[in-house]
Order: C-alpha cells, then sequence, then structure tokens
C-alpha cells in the first residue's frame, strides 16, 4: 500500500487522457486528470473500492505504443479516484517520466 506522502512527491501533470481500466471481464474508459510515474487520477467516475486491482491499458499523448500494467485503487472520492501503477515496466515508466520533464521544462527563450 501506498501512503498519501508516498503518492504526492512524484512529479504530476495535468493530462487530458483516457484509459481503459479492465476489472473482473468488464472494460471500463476513464478519462484521466492528472498522471504521475506512480498513478492517475481517474476524474468524473464513480470510484470503485479502495483496494480494487484494475488491469490499466493507455498511450501517452504523441506516443503510439500502449502501456499495460496492474493499478491498485488507493483512494476514492466523490466522482474520481486515484489508481498507483503497479508492474509497470521500466521501459514504460521511463516514458512517463519523458512526457512530465518535456511538459514541466521552462519555456525556451525565442531567438530574435
Amino acid at each position: 500500500m501506498v501512503s498519501a506522502s508516498d503518492k504526492r512527491r512524484e512529479r504530476r501533470i495535468p493530462v487530458e487522457l483516457w484509459i481503459e481500466a479492465e476489472r473482473d471481464g468488464e472494460l471500463y474508459f476513464q478519462r484521466a486528470s492528472n498522471l504521475s510515474v506512480g498513478g492517475a487520477f481517474f476524474a468524473q467516475t464513480i470510484p470503485l473500492p479502495v483496494g480494487t486491482v484494475v488491469a490499466l491499458s493507455f498511450q501517452l499523448p504523441g506516443d503510439p505504443d500502449q502501456i499495460q500494467c496492474r493499478g491498485e485503487i488507493v483512494t476514492a472520492k466523490d466522482l474520481g479516484m486515484g489508481v498507483h501503477f503497479s508492474s509497470l515496466k521500466q521501459h514504460d515508466r521511463a516514458r512517463i517520466e519523458a512526457l512530465i520533464d518535456k511538459q514541466l521544462a521552462p519555456p525556451r527563450a525565442k531567438k530574435s
């Protein structure tokens, strides 16, 4: 289990990203509103119970390759839930980190 302080230590970025979440043969399409290497927050959804394990599949913006991993629901409130990525391959983790680096990089000054 991941503690609240551990979850917030990771850099997160706002995203508009659809993630497929499969549980017990049922497929759900969840809209992620933020993303970190450790997980995502699904907004505007009826949350699953904390501790629920789901199979996740998604593509990062501008990247055609799927990321597939397991996720565990770690927070559930109103119309949203936080999911912690587990079994995330190192290569996929690096791809998420590269996206975060790119989005958080300071804007480059324009040459005149």
